[in-house]
């Protein structure tokens, strides 16, 4: 896999324990393991969030068609 260094800024706090935690070889490794599996979990994020408005808009339509199949299954009947 082809590699690009970036340089970037983060809490002291996250960066010591970084250190503390991961040996200097594993670092971008971890760090790329971690940066891809936020950007998978924004990912799922974006796919519920127009699943959501995706099922809001099917009920309301949904709705609309209820209520026309409603009126036509009636006509004709003698309350």
């Amino acid at each position: 896999m082809k590699t690009l260094k970036l340089n970037f800024t983060i809490p002291e706090e996250v960066a010591e324990a970084l250190k503390t935690r991961v040996s200097k070889r594993k670092r971008s490794a971890f760090v790329a393991a971690a940066v891809l599996d936020k950007l998978k979990e924004l990912e799922q994020e974006q796919l519920r969030q127009a699943l959501m408005e995706g099922y809001q808009a099917r009920r309301e339509e949904d709705t609309e068609i209820n209520k026309k199949w409603e009126a036509a299954t009636l006509e004709g009947w003698s309350r």
